[in-house]
Parts: C-alpha cells; structure tokens; sequence
C-alpha cells in the first residue's frame, strides 16, 4: 500500500462529499434517495471489484473517488436532513456533521493501515491472501446493499 493515492484519494472524497453535502442541505441540489442510495451501494461494490481486477491503482481513480464523494455527500445530506433543522443550525451541523464523518474516515484508515498493512503490505502474499478477500467482501456487500435498496423502494 503506497501512501501517495491515499493522500490523493482521501481529500477528494472529503472535498466531494463536502460540496454535495452543504449544496444538498441548502436546497442547491436534489436527487432522489431512491437513486442516491442504490447508486452510494453500487459505488461500494464497483470499488471493491476494481480492487480485485486491477493490482495497481488506475489514473482516473481520484476522479471516481471524487465522483463517489458527490454520490455519498448527497447520502450524508439524507441522513442530516432527517433532524429538520432550522436554517440558522444548518451550518454549525454541517461543519460538525462533516468533522465527524472526517474523523471517522481517518480513524478507519489508520487503523487499517497499523493493525493490518503497516506489517504485511511487502509480503508476497498480501494481494491474495488479504486484498483480495477484503475487497470481494466489500464488493458483496456493496452489491447486497444495491439490491437491498432498489428493492426497497
């Protein structure tokens, strides 16, 4: 795991998510939850399979990451809408409400890269024996998700 496309990939998602987020609680921008959540599921499951289809990180990757954190600052904006604020309370939330989503995110990361990849990620084995398997659940569940969400409606 190089650190470099994490660097490039992390801000993009967070500056997408950002934008979508504050234009979609303010009204801006609207789509559907019918089609931004089972699009958020399929964007999980599309990156997972690009994780066991290709070994290297491809150039558009950091423009898919950042259209991804469009999809899934809409997704955001679906859960914080729910709380029916004021207007005056929507920028105070949306500043805590992306601090925290940020947090979480890093957190994740880190704790990934120092529990698992920080100790095996030169091993010859660790494409197979961890990306892949990684990636192929998070590809099923990102396609369960899918179904689960078209159905629903």
């Amino acid at each position: 795991m190089r650190t470099k496309p994490i660097l490039v990939q992390v801000p993009a998602f967070t500056v997408a998510h950002s934008v979508t987020l504050g234009l979609t609680m303010y009204g801006i921008v609207s789509l559907s939850s019918r089609i931004v959540e089972p699009m958020i599921a399929l964007s999980i499951a599309y990156v997972g399979m690009e994780n066991i289809l290709t070994s290297r990180l491809t150039p558009w990757r950091p423009v898919l990451v950042f259209c991804f954190g469009l999809l899934h600052g809409m997704g955001f904006a679906g859960a914080l809408a729910e709380l029916d604020l004021p207007r005056k309370e929507i920028l105070p939330a949306l500043i805590s409400f992306n601090a925290g989503i940020e947090l979480a995110q890093l957190t994740v990361i880190a704790a990934a890269y120092v529990c698992v990849v920080m100790w095996i990620r030169d091993k010859p084995w660790y494409r197979s024996r961890f990306v892949i398997p990684a990636s192929a659940l998070i590809a099923t569940t990102g396609l369960f998700w899918t179904v689960q969400r078209i159905t629903a409606f």
